[in-house]
């Protein structure tokens, strides 16, 4: 239910919404007709809305409770299209379309009785139509391109389906079937979705951005595509990533389709196999680096600010070299965020404190050993520091609770390779905490696990087999209930499995996962595993800086949305095993990360300000829940003198 933005200039962002929507590449066949229409947009939208007015296909957004209570109360059960949406154009319009939806009476008002077969379809009855085409696919990347499709043709129909099947279709539409589908993006691309920049649009991209078919966006996913999951460099095919991030923002927390936007920050590839590839869609160049590279961000973030002024935007799969730059350099200068770095973070640190609310243990008492230092290893670190700080542990009392390997052991200051990494001389143990541990130079998995005694173990390396059996085993031996995070994705990059983990561990490890993986049965016990997938974060921390209105989004926005995750694990879920929620509660999950954020940009007077009794209230009514609405015809004198 996105609310709409306050102000006069909503007629105005409505229209050219829906004027671009026109004009979109999928309508391309139309665009000469509808040129001569856009004298009639301006004035085509009538504000008599519905009781329940979030449902409006472009919906309101930012949960202003005035306003909100004023168009309830018009009680217009029907929505009224834009002047010339009629016929083909409204069945090639995926905001609108409604397939077999469509009533006698809309068909008839709408000139499109005898454009469809006779028989009037539910939404309800769509949706199970395509449920049993998508079961009726073996191959998981069909079953993307088919969801992919529907997407494209009709996008109430196709979030109906995944926020009533999240469970069945998020390993569908993300990880792990997306990591297939972006490193066979060339070679499945059916229809084009967001927009495509490369070096050559450097000095037009503000030209550029205003070709996206949503002039209103609030909300923006971004990748270079140079580190897509745990797969490396793939170039353009990386932006099946936006789009299959944006999908778990609108299905995970209501936040309609006409207000974002997928970018692929195109700037060539290194990946030998694409530039070899005679069907590579992207631009056939080297990776641009270094100073070349960093002109083209800023023209972007220059662009955003210039034509989407209110929108977030989420940094997405950037290689590490270049996320924590890119992070510290706008983090500031507009609301933005790196989801492998921040929102692995608080999905990490949540999952920890969800076990440590279910085992009745405390923040103070535990010890982190984390096998990566890339972005994601970094950031829960950071985050669960912040933790520790918030908890009120000294310095010292910190640095002895994390340890951190990478590819070639311990971290520690003075190793060869360590000093000259920011981000790795921000977390390497120093003399004092090498004298406690018992250490005196290089250290692998096995020994440092043997010294430490860590209660939690959060693997982030990308490499299948990382946790051993002998490293479990050992961890499992100090600890009565091991915390163990496998959390790299896809699946067969995962540092053990769920039933690896279970076992290793005498069916006593508390295992929490990247990846999806089915319950896990040993010694007669069936364990469910839940999936840390970021998926529980970022929905609800867009809508939450969404309906503030914040200015930056903050550590501290990442580490209440961590608090609220883990209120969300109830004692019954936890006694599966799990310390995630169940995925159909991903919606409920968001709308509580939302309004956690929202008191926390209050709290820091970074947004608006509102009443806390508000709070709850503006967060509901912003979150869009996929339904049919019923159309008719504007007013005759809001209408054309002649065809278009």
């Amino acid at each position: 239910m996105l609310i709409r933005p306050a102000g006069a200039d909503i007629l105005i962002s409505r229209h050219l919404l829906i004027s671009r929507h026109l004009l979109s590449s999928r309508q391309l066949f139309i665009s000469r007709q509808l040129s001569t229409s856009t004298q009639f947009l301006t004035r085509s939208y009538s504000t008599a809305l519905p009781s329940h007015s979030l449902d409006m296909p472009l919906h309101r957004i930012d949960g202003d409770i005035t306003e909100d209570r004023q168009l309830a109360a018009k009680k217009n059960k029907k929505v009224q299209l834009p002047i010339g949406l009629k016929g083909f154009r409204l069945l090639y319009h995926p905001l609108y379309n409604k397939d077999t939806g469509f009533s006698p009476e809309e068909r008839k008002a709408f000139e499109i009785d005898g454009l469809l077969p006779r028989e009037h379809l539910s939404l309800e009855q769509q949706m199970q139509l395509e449920l049993e085409r998508v079961r009726a696919k073996s191959d998981p990347l069909e079953k993307f391109i088919g969801l992919s499709a529907l997407q494209d043709r009709n996008e109430t129909l196709f979030y109906k389906l995944i926020v009533e099947n999240l469970a069945e279709t998020m390993p569908i539409i993300y990880t792990p079937t997306v990591g297939k589908a972006c490193q066979m993006y060339s070679h499945i691309f059916r229809r084009t979705r967001g927009i495509f920049l490369t070096p050559d649009d450097k000095d037009r991209m503000s030209e550029i951005l205003r070709h996206s078919p949503n002039q209103d966006v609030r909300l923006i996913v971004v990748t270079d595509g140079q580190r897509i999951l745990g797969l490396g460099d793939l170039g353009a095919g990386g932006m099946g990533i936006p789009i299959g991030k944006l999908s778990l923002y609108c299905a995970g927390a209501g936040i309609h389709p006409g207000f974002t936007l997928p970018i692929m920050l195109d700037v060539g590839t290194d990946n030998e196999e694409l530039l070899r590839d005679p069907y590579y869609a992207g631009w056939r160049h080297r990776r641009l680096k270094g100073e070349a590279y960093d002109e083209v961000v800023e023209a972007f973030i220059t662009a955003v600010q210039n034509v989407f002024p209110r929108a977030i935007v989420q940094f997405e799969d950037f290689h590490r070299s270049t996320a924590f730059d890119l992070l510290t350099r706008y983090r500031n200068r507009l609301p933005s965020f790196n989801d492998d770095i921040q929102g692995t973070a608080a999905v990490g640190l949540g999952g920890i404190l969800a076990a440590i609310k279910n085992l009745d243990t405390d923040l103070a008492s535990q010890r982190v050993v984390f096998l990566g230092t890339g972005t994601a290893g970094f950031g829960i670190g950071e985050l669960f520091k912040l933790a520790l700080e918030r908890a009120g542990l000294d310095e010292a009392a910190i640095a002895k609770s994390m340890v951190f390997l990478d590819s070639k052991g311990l971290v520690y200051g003075g190793r060869e390779g360590v000093d000259s990494d920011p981000q790795k001389r921000q977390v390497a143990l120093q003399k004092r905490e090498m004298d406690l541990y018992g250490f005196s130079g290089d250290a692998d998995l096995v020994e440092v696990i043997d010294k430490v005694k860590p209660t939690v173990l959060v693997g982030t390396t990308a490499v299948a087999g990382a946790f051993t059996e002998q490293a479990i085993r050992t961890m499992a031996k100090y600890c009565d209930r091991p915390v163990v995070l496998p959390f790299s994705n896809p699946t067969s990059h995962a540092e053990c499995t769920a039933q690896q983990a279970i076992e290793w561990s005498d069916g006593r490890a508390i295992v929490g996962s990247g990846s999806p993986f089915d319950p896990v049965k040993y010694n007669g016990n069936t364990y469910e595993i839940g999936q840390g997938n970021n998926s529980w974060i970022f929905p609800g921390l867009g809508l939450g800086a969404i309906v503030s209105r914040t200015r930056i989004i903050t550590d501290s926005m990442f580490l209440v949305a961590a608090d609220a995750m883990a209120e969300c694990v109830t004692p019954a879920r936890f006694n599966t095993g799990a310390i995630y929620p169940q995925s159909h509660e991903l919606r409920n999950v968001s709308e509580h990360i939302a309004k956690a954020v929202v008191r926390e940009a209050m709290r820091l007077q970074y947004g608006r300000r509102l009443k806390d009794a508000e709070v709850e209230e503006a967060v509901r009514r912003s979150m869009w829940y996929p339904r049919y609405l019923e159309y008719e015809l504007a007013p005759e004198h809001q209408r054309p003198h002649s065809r278009l």
